[in-house]
């Protein structure tokens, strides 16, 4: 009959340590908080175990053995492997991150992402590179099993363990090209009615929350066109009398990285005389990342680069 295997006590590694370093029970036992009475126990349990007298009496002071002195290094690499191992995972450093991130956004989500997150990594994590996927994937299945890493955008279909967090709440405005007839005069519901829209649908919808507003005025508006892609339906706006809608900052906050492809295009952006409701950009991920030190440096990356208050 096999002995049972001997049980594994770090606290012995870290006492060792800790005598060895000191050559003093008293010392020793100071540096761990703990009482000398304690510490000379252990190091009692210690000689059993090593079968070796590790420090001896020397005059007034103790001096380790022969073989305390060869395990001297040992000991204390052991200790510091314990000390990263249950050190918490956030701390990491970013220069040594090495790896490829996939990220799951909308298109003018990740146009807006993309700049602020390279620059980030070339100033913090060169060895990091992105992998912006569109809205492909069902996000909840996709983050548990580690397709995508992070989701960013509107939240609204998350598994319960889903952690979610809110990053920015925009307001939609009407975005058309220069000179186009709606720039002069104010803008009224009626105006934005009569106007031809463009909207933005992956499932191909035509209506949305501004037909709902438009609607309590008993109005209603043309949509020529549905499109899947946001900077699609913004190039149309640019080059035609069509309007879109574009998500800004709320009156007063500094500019949102989401509306600087509406600059590029030089559409000019009208405030809708409509209570709209907000649209809150967020990102979500799996639990099992949440003390992950390479994705709490990405899910920080994100909230600098879309939270332009944090940023600045």
């Amino acid at each position: 009959m096999s002995s049972p295997d001997p049980v594994i006590d770090a606290n012995l590694a870290i006492a060792l340590d800790a005598l060895l370093a000191e050559h003093s029970v008293t010392r020793a036992a100071a540096r761990l908080h703990t009482s000398p009475a304690a510490m000379s126990r252990t190091l009692g349990r210690l000689r059993r175990i090593l079968q070796d007298p590790l420090l001896v009496r020397a005059g007034q002071t103790m001096v380790p053995t022969p073989r305390a002195q060869a395990l001297r290094e040992e000991a204390a690499t052991v200790v510091r492997s314990l000390g990263a191992l249950l050190s918490p995972g956030a701390s990491v450093d970013p220069a040594g991150l090495r790896g490829t991130f996939t990220l799951q956004a909308a298109d003018l989500v990740g146009a807006a992402l993309a700049p602020g997150l390279l620059q980030l990594a070339q100033w913090e994590a060169p060895g990091v590179s992105f992998r912006i996927r569109g809205e492909e994937l069902e996000a909840g299945p996709a983050l548990r099993d580690g397709r995508i890493d992070l989701e960013i955008g509107s939240i609204d279909h998350v598994d319960p363990e889903t952690q979610v967090e809110e990053l920015v709440s925009l307001r939609m405005v009407a975005a058309v090209r220069a000179g186009h007839p709606l720039t002069e005069g104010p803008l009224t519901p009626v105006r934005l009615a009569a106007a031809q829209h463009v909207t933005v649908s992956r499932l191909g919808r035509f209506s949305g929350p501004l037909d709902a507003a438009l609607a309590e005025q008993n109005l209603h508006r043309k949509v020529s066109v549905v499109l899947p892609s946001h900077l699609a339906a913004m190039t149309l706006a640019a080059r035609s009398d069509i309007v879109c809608l574009v998500p800004a900052a709320p009156p007063g906050a500094a500019p949102s990285p989401l509306t600087y492809d509406a600059g590029a295009l030089g559409l000019h952006l009208l405030d809708i005389p409509l209570a709209l409701p907000p649209l809150t950009i967020g990102m979500a991920w799996h639990p099992r990342h949440t003390a992950d030190g390479a994705h709490h440096w990405l899910r920080n990356a994100v909230r600098r680069t879309l939270c332009t208050s944090e940023a600045a």
